[in-house]
Formats: structure tokens, sequence, C-alpha cells
């Protein structure tokens, strides 16, 4: 299950590749760099191999765009959703930090982020922008996600368990179940 999505417009330039069930290997062209650190740490504990170039404008511009095509693009490669898991949950520390993850990826966008961030920017990135990336990212994508950090002290510890229980939770989500119809409806 692969996709390729391609975003242009005045403020940014976007393209994605994604393969879903890949190595969680990871081409990622990004700036802000905390950004990048994020996008390939969603990638390799998911087990999706991505390939990301992205430029734009502004800082928030490429954060927003990053996480609609990101989105788009796992939304795309699922496709009728048939025949996976449908959902996944994790719990993952990173070091003091502990984030929780549940996942539907039922086609009911609805999303849930908590970080409990203690200061406005989490390195070269805006705590606020950390938290709009990860909404936009899960409405993109279709899902219904709750993220949440349930303690820590470093914020940068905190974003990157939140990102590894994601990727956790979405490995689980798309693993395959040959033949199953996740939903009693018959469809997703």
């Amino acid at each position: 299950m692969s996709s390729e999505v391609f975003r242009k417009t005045r403020e940014t330039e976007v393209h994605v590749t994604l393969n879903v069930y890949g190595a969680g290997e990871a081409d990622v062209e990004v700036e802000p760099a905390f950004l990048k650190h994020m996008v390939e740490t969603l990638a390799r504990h998911a087990g999706f191999d991505l390939t990301l170039r992205a430029r734009g404008d502004l800082r928030h511009h490429v954060v927003e765009d990053v996480a609609i095509c990101l989105g788009e693009a796992l939304s795309k490669a699922l496709g009728e959703r048939l025949g996976i898991a449908r959902f996944g949950h994790a719990i993952v520390p990173m070091d003091e930090a502990l984030a929780y993850a549940s996942v539907d990826l039922a086609r009911r966008p609805w999303v849930r982020v908590e970080l409990n961030l203690s200061s406005d920017m989490v390195e070269d990135v805006a705590s606020s922008e950390i938290t709009h990336f990860l909404e936009t990212l899960v409405k993109s994508m279709e899902a219904t996600v709750h993220l949440w950090v349930e303690r820590g002290v470093d914020d940068h510890h905190k974003v990157e368990a939140a990102f590894k229980a994601l990727a956790v939770a979405l490995r689980q989500a798309v693993s395959k179940r040959p033949g199953l119809v996740p939903s009693v409806k018959g469809v997703v």
C-alpha cells in the first residue's frame, strides 16, 4: 500500500511518497530541523518508507502543509481500508516522559492532542505548531486519534514520546488482516 502526494501553493511546495509496509526508512528534506526529526521518527517507528521534500516561505506554512500531505498520503495508501486491523494503541516512554496514543482509522476525523508542554518553543518549532501539525495530520489522514503525554520534564522528550506512541499505534492499526472488513457495517 503506497501513495504519492504533491502540493504546490504560493506559500509551499511539498512532495511525499509513502509505502505503509516498508522498513521504516525515511529520506526527509524539510526545515525546521525538529520537524524533520519528528517526521523521521514517525516513519521509523510506524515502519513506513517515506520520502518527503518540502520548502516554503514561512515555518508555519511548511509545518501545516507537510502535515496535510503526509496525512493525505496515508489516507490514499490505505484506500478502502479493508484488510487492516483498523485500531492501534501504544504507551511509549522517552526517558522521563510517557506518552499514550490510541488510533482508529475509520474515516471519522477527530483528534485530541495534549502534549503538556511547558515552553513556547521545542528546539526550532513553536509548541503551538507541533500541536497544529499533529491535529492537521490526523484530520488529513481521516482518523480518530487521542494522543497525550502523561508525564515528563523535558519538552523534547515529551514530543518525541508522543510521536513514537502515535507511530506504534499506527503500525498496529495498519497491520494486515486479510479478508477482514474492520466494521460490522461492512464498510469503513
